[in-house]
């Protein structure tokens, strides 16, 4: 018995370094390739390499590699919520994990109806790989969201959905949609429909990247508000920055937790929403009923 809980505590540690040495990798390669600078700086994802590639060379850069820490970070997270699960839960871990995913197959099903109702895994991913993304600026480091590459790659992918569940009524009635109401508005559908994937890549990316510049500029100003006003403190009193002592925290406490989780979940909704409304569900019925016919036949 003893041997078992043994296991059972040692693979738990295991999985809690998954979710924290990805982090603590993240600022020491930070620390390590990023020079220190005076005043503000607001640059964008620092390139670490580059690979050669026939059309375009592939460059590894800050987002990627912290893109790819979250995802570590993130299956330790479900590794450890989801060890030793029982039939009747016991631990506090199995039951938040059990209540995460009844609220997202709830959320689901509200949002995209019980034919959709296999997305939930997919929608709890966007969820967190957004939510921690952003959360990573509480520690330091660039936060993978606030790089338009990285949210317009999720932007395209849901775009490959949208278009496959139009797709699913059949390629004419997908090709009629785009001359309605009437033949004119055809180039103006088409604009639309790419118009998707771009304002939700935008979205996401913008309110992002503007949060962070945001921050940065106002603990900049409150520096140089505290240099001015204490500026005549004698001695190393006098060069510490007291008015951004309490404030900047406040900041983040909006910025990085609350309109980072929020848009995540903007994000993840709009997902749903252009997903399932794309799913001409009387036209494929349709075309299924004629398959069942000609198969009886």
């Amino acid at each position: 018995m003893k041997k078992k809980n043994f296991r059972f505590a040692v693979i738990d540690v295991i999985y809690i370094m998954m979710m924290t040495l990805p982090v603590l990798f993240g600022i020491i390669l930070k620390i390590l390739t990023n020079p220190q600078s005076e005043g503000v700086s607001i640059t964008g994802a620092k390139i670490y390499f580059e690979i050669p590639m026939p059309l375009q060379n592939l460059f590894i850069t800050e987002a990627q590699i912290n893109s790819w820490l979250v995802i570590i970070s993130v299956l330790g997270l479900c590794l450890y919520m989801t060890h030793g699960l029982s039939v009747k839960a016991k631990t506090k871990r199995q039951v938040l994990a059990e209540w995460i995913v009844e609220k997202t197959e709830s959320l689901v099903n509200e949002s995209m109806g019980d034919y959709f109702k296999g997305y939930a895994p997919f929608i709890a991913a966007i969820l967190a790989l957004s939510a921690f993304s952003s959360l990573l600026s509480l520690f330091g480091l660039f936060p993978p969201t606030s790089d338009i590459n990285i949210v317009a790659g999720w932007s395209i992918l849901v775009f490959i959905l949208i278009t496959y569940y139009k797709l699913k009524g059949g390629i004419l009635n997908y090709l009629k949609g785009f001359t309605e109401p009437i033949f004119v508005m055809a180039p103006l559908n088409v604009l639309g429909e790419i118009a998707t994937p771009v304002s939700m890549a935008f979205r996401h990316y913008g309110n992002v990247l503007s949060g962070s510049v945001i921050a940065v500029l106002v603990a900049f100003a409150l520096s140089g508000l505290s240099s001015l006003l204490l500026g005549w403190l004698p001695g190393a009193i006098g060069e510490i920055p007291f008015f951004r002592i309490g404030i900047p925290a406040i900041l983040s406490v909006y910025f990085d937790i609350f309109s980072g989780c929020m848009q995540a979940y903007i994000f993840a909704m709009l997902t749903m929403l252009n997903v399932s409304g794309a799913f001409p569900v009387e036209e494929f019925e349709k075309r299924r009923q004629k398959k069942l016919l000609k198969k009886k036949i």
